[in-house]
């Protein structure tokens, strides 16, 4: 999978840098025109590059990981490809590449236009990858709970650098978000040809600066367990320095759906596998919207009565389960976008922030706001929205977990990893005491995987992978996935 990948990164990305800057310039034949020598390179040939290894990666392999643990979606009982993703029984040869790739190819591409764009004081590309190396490092803390940082991207000055706290993580993104807002990155407009190097806004700083912010207020909730007070003063100064926060998607839309041109998610599951029904659905997910009477189960699942597996549930026979043969598969297309922050998302962070510091003030509006962009984000009308999803009454967490419950339907698909991730932060939604063909299963509540290995214990974080621990003396001690992280409820 991981040879896959990269051819598929290379093509797209040559397809890319063509569409950004034509055929302008005369190619040297010794100097592959998809990794230019670094004294020649630039952040408008860097930073596409960089967003592309970040969407194929959270939109790829790493979202067939968070729609498992997020129970959108099971595995098949006639295949094996993701056995070990349902069952909790990754090891640190699991996900190496997902991890080299973000490191390697992501983050050290950012970070390189970063440095090269404050040499010149391009303050509109120092925003731009600062911004998504944030949004790219946090992905890995959250996963794994440490990761280099402070000593990391350096080059051969430093080949092994030490693993810093997400704590310590956090707290250097959100200062070099700062830095990077702190600078004039509106006076003078990106040209026609690097606007096409901005994959989600074309060239609008404004909403980069939408971006950034709502960025930084994801980082401030996933704090409120444990820096509590230090997560409501980033949070209030938000408010008191009249930031905006996103109101459409950001992400990565414009995939062609051509083969190695397409949604990661459906390249790595799809195309690649060349099967279609790896990914059944999951009656976690289907009971809650066809229980609600949701009308973005035909949009997941192509039918408005979806036939689901009981998570984790792969090793029934036919005869035990003989439903499981034609159960759904989960809907995918090779031009679905991948979603970095959707608005439904920004919304609902908006209304939990609104409930938890100015006494819920507003929250309702925001809340609503939400549950309309999720429908609209599946092309669905604001009309068709269940009038019970819009009631938003009872006590702070009551709301939060509607809050939650909203978000969390409106993630799967290339976004599925932040159901894990808010599911972890908040408890949300809830967990279920019984396995899902009990009679008492309340839908919608997660359930322990058939073949969880894990005794009991859901997943919370990656183990280190191979890649890293054979490579890097640094690394830190083995910990159970079943270990919260750092900012875990």
């Amino acid at each position: 999978m991981k040879n896959n990948h990269k051819k598929y990164k290379a093509l797209m990305l040559s397809a890319m840098v063509f569409l950004a800057f034509g055929c302008k310039k005369t190619l040297d034949i010794n100097v592959s025109p998809n990794n230019p020598l670094i004294e020649t390179t630039t952040p408008e040939v860097l930073f596409p590059s960089a967003v592309a290894s970040t969407a194929g990666r959270v939109g790829g392999d790493l979202t067939i990981l968070g729609g498992i643990w997020s129970q959108y979606y099971t595995q098949a009982n006639a295949s094996n490809q993701y056995k070990t993703i349902d069952s909790y029984a990754l090891t640190r040869n699991d996900f190496n590449g997902s991890y080299n790739e973000l490191f390697s190819g992501a983050l050290a591409d950012y970070q390189l236009a970063i440095n090269l764009a404050k040499a010149k004081s391009d303050w509109r590309y120092n925003l731009m990858a600062t911004v998504m190396k944030a949004y790219t490092y946090q992905v890995l803390v959250d996963l794994y709970d440490q990761v280099p940082y402070t000593e990391a991207l350096k080059g051969v000055d430093n080949l092994q650098p030490k693993f810093d706290d997400g704590y310590t993580v956090y707290v250097g993104l959100l200062a070099e978000i700062n830095d990077a807002l702190a600078k004039d990155y509106t006076s003078v407009a990106l040209s026609s040809d690097q606007k096409k190097t901005d994959f989600l806004f074309g060239g609008d700083m404004s909403l980069w600066t939408k971006f950034a912010n709502t960025l930084k207020l994801k980082m401030y909730l996933r704090m409120v367990n444990a820096k509590p007070a230090e997560a409501q003063a980033g949070i209030t100064k938000l408010y008191t320095d009249g930031a905006n926060f996103l109101t459409t998607n950001a992400g990565f839309a414009t995939f062609e759906g051509t083969p190695d041109n397409s949604n990661p998610f459906y390249e790595y599951n799809i195309r690649r596998l060349n099967t279609t029904t790896n990914l059944r659905a999951s009656k976690t997910f289907t009971s809650w919207l066809t229980t609600n009477n949701d009308p973005r189960v035909n949009y997941y699942f192509g039918t408005a009565n979806p036939t689901p597996m009981n998570q984790g549930d792969y090793t029934a026979t036919a005869t035990q389960q003989p439903t499981y043969a034609s159960a759904t598969v989960f809907a995918q297309t090779a031009k679905d976008p991948v979603w970095f922050i959707s608005a439904a998302e920004s919304y609902l962070m908006q209304a939990e922030a609104l409930e938890r510091y100015y006494g819920g003030t507003g929250a309702q509006a925001m809340y609503q706001n939400g549950v309309r962009a999720a429908f609209t984000q599946v092309g669905l009308a604001t009309s068709s929205v269940p009038a019970a999803y819009l009631v938003y009454t009872g006590t702070f967490e009551q709301k939060l977990e509607k809050i939650i419950v909203q978000k969390w339907a409106s993630f799967a698909g290339s976004h599925s990893l932040e159901g894990f991730f808010e599911q972890e932060r908040t408890g949300y939604p809830k967990t279920s005491a019984v396995y899902s063909t009990d009679a008492s299963y309340i839908p919608g509540q997660w359930v322990y995987s058939k073949n969880g290995v894990t005794s009991g214990l859901f997943p919370k974080r990656l183990v280190f992978p191979a890649s890293s621990r054979d490579r890097n003396s640094n690394t830190p001690a083995e910990v159970p996935i079943t270990t919260k992280v750092w900012w875990g409820k």
